[in-house]
């Protein structure tokens, strides 16, 4: 970046106090090869650093920012909220308003619970389903993360019918073995899981948009297989829309794909910011929740006023303004823009998009799935390509297996901004 001598000392004395310096890995700027920026301020689709560098965001504080930070019913919303109390420790009307407009506006969801992280929900919706089911093991994919969750934080197996290995020291190989790993967008091979082992299976996780290994989609027909091959087997089939909920369509990818899952674990969109998670689905498995049922799941600061007072507003003003059609049409203009600068450079390239989310690989392979998506990224075109954007004002995530977001607030303005520096990055 131009200057960055504050954000340096702030790094320096970071890592003395923090370990790496960061509260979150990918911060620390280490899949680009260097030190982090630290932010001052940020609103609309800017962000401003503590050297007082302008840049236009498209991590958009990795997804929740949707209609740009710092919005005006939010903050205000937040505001009044907080006059009344910052947290009860009891049920307060925020939490079952954001309850109603969940129900209402997703389609697997006939009851929900919030917890306060992306983690929480894929954790205890893996809890629950487990529960219900009275089997132990869990089927996720290759390139879908589901949060630090011990039995989801999996590395892939040597072949389709292979257990899982921890990917992550502390994490006993016991709690892994319950869960088999497999290719995304490959039904051959969970057919084949399920052939051997479907009486034990509790239930299938996936991003139905695998949006934490760069941005892929599913193949055609196979939500459609999932859904069908988990029903045949009494197994839940669970859909990680942290990312993707309330984001590329009002109801989510489910509803974009017309799939509907038995669980569904939500978060980012609907805390306008604040700490948030959640999930629900059908009755008859959420009813298994303490108090009612036998799966435990609490949390001090569930349904938080403050978060909840945020999500509301953020949702209310995304359907006022017709948001997933305007981030759209935002959407559409941002991709003809890279496409065509790309084009004229001669760059090999593969650029994914739905609605608000996109990510550019560099290679000219299809990329479907994890081992796509990684081959591309070690092509070693990113980190040069984020360096010349950052040091242009252009802020895009410092990790080419992350999914970049468009806001409500980018304007057509900055988007031809940002596709001219892309252009003159291979120029």
């Amino acid at each position: 970046m131009p200057e960055n001598f504050l954000s340096s000392k702030l790094f320096e004395n970071a890592n003395r106090l923090i370990p790496g310096g960061v509260n979150s890995p990918v911060r620390a700027f280490r899949n680009v090869d260097g030190d982090p920026f630290f932010v001052r301020a940020a609103k609309g689709s800017r962000l401003w650093d503590v050297d007082d560098n302008e840049l236009i965001d498209y991590v958009g504080t990795w997804g929740p920012a949707i209609l740009g930070h710092a919005p005006v019913p939010v903050i205000e919303a937040v505001h009044e909220a907080a006059k009344r109390g910052v947290s009860f420790g009891t049920p307060n009307p925020f939490e079952i308003e954001m309850a109603k407009i969940i129900v209402d506006w997703v389609p697997s969801v006939e009851k929900v619970r919030m917890v306060n992280s992306g983690t929480e929900a894929t954790m205890s919706s893996i809890r629950l389903a487990r529960g219900f089911t009275g089997r132990d093991k869990i089927i996720k994919f290759e390139g879908c993360y589901h949060g630090h969750v011990d039995s989801l934080l999996v590395a892939a197996g040597s072949g389709a019918l292979t257990h899982g290995e921890p990917d992550s020291a502390g994490i006993p190989k016991a709690f892994a073995s319950e869960t088999i790993t497999l290719p995304f967008n490959d039904p051959e091979k969970v057919q084949q899981i399920f052939s051997a082992h479907g009486s034990q299976i509790a239930a299938v996780i996936l991003e139905p948009i695998p949006a934490n290994a760069g941005l892929f989609f599913p193949e055609e027909g196979f939500l459609e297989f999932l859904r069908e091959v988990t029903k045949e087997h009494g197994s839940l089939l669970i859909f990680d829309e942290v990312m993707t909920g309330f984001r590329v369509a009002k109801g989510g990818a489910q509803e974009l794909y017309g799939v509907i899952p038995d669980l569904t674990a939500m978060g980012k969109v609907i805390g306008g910011g604040l700490p948030v998670g959640a999930f629900g689905g059908k009755a008859e498995i959420m009813n298994q929740l303490a108090p009612d049922g036998p799966v435990y799941q609490a949390g001090t600061l569930s349904g938080n006023p403050l978060a909840m007072a945020a999500g509301l507003a953020q949702l209310k003003e995304l359907e006022k303004l017709q948001g997933w059609q305007r981030l759209e049409q935002t959407g559409a203009l941002f991709e003809k823009g890279v496409r065509e600068a790309l084009s004229e450079s001669g760059k090999e390239y593969i650029f994914h998009r739905i609605g608000s989310m996109f990510c550019l690989f560099f290679t000219n392979s299809p990329v479907n799935d994890l081992s796509s998506a990684t081959a591309a990224a070690e092509s070693g075109s990113f980190k040069d390509f984020f360096h010349y954007c950052l040091n242009n004002g252009v802020f895009l995530a410092p990790s080419p297996y992350e999914t970049g977001f468009i806001s409500m607030a980018h304007s057509e303005e900055d988007i031809l901004k940002t596709v001219q520096v892309i252009e003159n990055a291979f120029n």
